[in-house]
């Protein structure tokens, strides 16, 4: 789809009370969304060129760092039988290469995941889903999520719409999402910043970052 094309329908949408911003809450956390070599390297058939994504994934998540904003990875893991993949796993049946132990569950090392950070093993495509991430946000008081990671149109999505019927304040950073397609990539961007999350700059979301405040419990 041309960019003319694009521009058409977002005025479409909001003209039709679609497409508004719900902007930052109180307290952020960063959710990295499955940068797990199984998708950043291509020598796995699930991976792809993801070098760009990483880069950027990299600088926000260590001005997190610096402003001590969680940051929590996820990552697709299955055991050897594979028997908790379930009908995903007949779905997409590459996803056997990424078993328990194996390099391609490892967090891409360039995106300097500290000691700190929290990991969350998922099997199925939102990071929501049958995982201890939505207990440990509210634990933590977290009610913004800045959504990063891949693939834009399956797993970030899938974490994105979650975000919204869980109540938080999504926001995805353009360029610290990816996809294996450009198509899929910029269709299901569009969608996400017209129904789910508020799709923004990189550049916008760091100035937030720079001046952000912890919130006292």
């Amino acid at each position: 789809m041309s960019k003319d094309a694009f521009e058409r329908d977002r005025k479409f949408y909001q003209e039709h009370g679609l497409g508004g911003r719900m902007g930052f809450g109180k307290k952020p956390a960063v959710i990295v969304i499955d940068l797990q070599l199984g998708f950043t390297d291509p020598a796995c058939p699930l991976g792809g060129d993801l070098d760009r994504v990483v880069e950027s994934c990299r600088e926000l998540i260590s001005a997190a760092h610096q402003k001590q904003i969680p940051v929590f990875f996820t990552a697709c893991a299955y055991e050897e039988h594979l028997k908790d993949s379930g009908v995903w796993g007949k779905k997409v049946p590459a996803l056997s290469w990424l078993k328990v132990g194996s390099k391609w569950v490892e967090i891409d090392p360039r995106l300097g995941k500290s000691a700190d950070d929290i990991l969350v093993i998922k099997k199925y495509p939102s990071g929501f889903f049958g995982t201890h991430l939505q207990a440990t946000l509210t634990s933590m008081g977290i009610d913004t999520l800045i959504i990063t990671g891949c693939t834009t149109s399956g797993c970030v999505r899938a974490t994105s719409i979650d975000a919204l019927q869980y109540g938080y304040h999504g926001i995805v950073p353009e360029e610290c999402v990816g996809d294996r397609a450009e198509a899929p990539h910029l269709a299901n961007l569009f969608d996400i910043a017209q129904k789910y999350c508020d799709v923004m700059p990189l550049g916008e979301v760091l100035t937030w970052v720079d001046k952000y405040k912890a919130v006292r419990d």
